[in-house]
């Protein structure tokens, strides 16, 4: 890949048309072939972790030096387990049976035509994140085992550690003969060439968002792209009146205080009235070991005196902090209503030993993962096991929830005939 010192539009038209060269090869490679080059790869991210660590250092510095959000470092962050666990989402990708090629059915019509239809890749897929260059490796296994080309735009606090991770991808993949343009990283951070990405529809087949409300809605409203919007999490936990008090405290201190920087983190607490009393003293008891500052209703403030008020826009905030809305309600229905009210269509959990509740929440809030005393946190590609993600959709077109190896492919329709013509 050339630098990005040359015009936008001629740097991005290079790329693009390298991606499209590359389809042809990786939809001819085989399963057996595309597990060992994903095996290869991870081995090589293991081995070369510290080339990998030194220029993410790089990241990590020039990020405290620009004086940015401490609490946001985490996500750019990379360590040996933390490679280590690129490299299991790799093999496990790779353990996964390979959707290409899976025929969904096949019938016969009455004139003798067999009609069926076949998963295939979508073809060149386009993706831009923000400080998460695990994303690099994750988005790379997924889309090469499912035959799809990818162009990665990362953000620019993780340019370092994205071009060494790609470095790596890209040595192993020429040592295998494999077209490297398989996976390209766009290196340029200006954001001129990000506008131009987006309107790449001769060379990309779809585009995928990763990272903020803002980065996913700069892309949805300039792309001319279809876009699968994958999601922010104000993720909700609703404490029902017949509780386990021990259980929804664990949960939420799992959901909140486990790792603040994720979408899949609880933002805002729901409980009813007939368990606040009980609960919520507890509760802040608990997170007071972190240090989680509590923002609540008029009902919350009178339980937990000294507490932050609640705006309107705490309802419906991401915090990605140690911060916690909460609102006390009269009903489950209150709860649900809520809840439908300022999500983000995530994740949302009930802790409830009502089994009727239970069955409730899970069919009538609206989220792509509905939770049954289990922490949030487990919205998650490798949780779920999918291998790897390439986001979590947030969307109900075409992929929902932790977007794993299928929701990576089309299909055609295959028609076998013995002569027949229409008339």
């Amino acid at each position: 890949m050339k630098d990005s010192f040359v015009e936008p539009v001629e740097y991005l038209e290079e790329i693009g048309k390298a991606a499209k060269a590359a389809e042809t090869g990786l939809a001819l490679l085989s399963s057996v072939r595309k597990n060992e080059v994903l095996c290869a790869v991870a081995d090589a991210l293991v081995s070369r972790s510290e080339f990998i660590l030194e220029e993410n250092r790089t990241d990590a510095d020039d990020w405290v030096r620009k004086g940015k959000d401490e609490g946001m470092l985490d996500r750019l962050l990379l360590s040996e387990d933390r490679i280590e666990g690129m490299a299991t989402g790799l093999r496990q990708v790779a353990s996964l049976e390979d959707p290409i090629g899976e025929v969904l059915y096949m019938k016969e019509r009455p004139n003798g035509l067999m009609i069926g239809e076949k998963r295939v890749p979508l073809g060149v897929i386009g993706i831009i994140y923000e400080s998460r260059p695990n994303v690099t490796a994750d988005a790379f296994g997924l889309c090469f085992k499912t035959g799809n080309v990818v162009i990665l735009k990362g953000g620019s606090d993780a340019i370092n550690s994205n071009k060494a991770i790609i470095k790596v991808i890209r040595d192993v993949l020429e040592s295998m003969d494999i077209d490297p343009n398989v996976v390209s990283l766009i290196e340029s951070t200006d954001r001129e060439v990000t506008k131009h990405f987006m309107q790449m529809n001769d060379y990309i087949d779809v585009l995928i968002p990763r990272g903020g409300a803002g980065l996913i809605r700069t892309v949805v409203e300039n792309s001319n792209i279809p876009v699968i919007e994958t999601g922010t999490g104000n993720c909700h936990i609703y404490v029902d009146k017949f509780a386990d008090i021990d259980m929804a405290i664990n949960i939420i201190f799992n959901a909140k205080t486990s790792r603040i920087s994720v979408c899949n983190s609880c933002e805002s607490l729901v409980v009813h009235k007939d368990i606040e009393g009980k609960l919520l003293p507890a509760l802040r008891k608990r997170l007071d070991e972190k240090h989680v500052e509590l923002r609540g209703d008029e009902r919350a403030a009178k339980t937990l005196s000294g507490i932050k008020s609640a705006t309107e826009e705490d309802w419906g905030a991401e915090y990605l902090d140690y911060i916690l809305s909460i609102k006390v309600v009269d009903s489950i229905e209150e709860a649900i209503a809520h809840i439908n009210k300022y999500n983000t269509g995530h994740s949302d959990a009930i802790v409830t030993r009502d089994y009727e509740n239970a069955q409730k929440f899970l069919n009538e809030v609206d989220a792509a993962a509905v939770y049954v005393n289990a922490s949030t946190r487990f919205t998650d590609g490798f949780e779920f096991g999918l291998g790897a993600e390439i986001g979590i959709s947030t969307q109900k077109l075409h992929a929902r929830g932790p977007m794993g190896l299928k929701a990576l492919t089309t299909t055609k329709f295959i028609i076998y005939g013995n002569g027949q013509v229409r008339e």
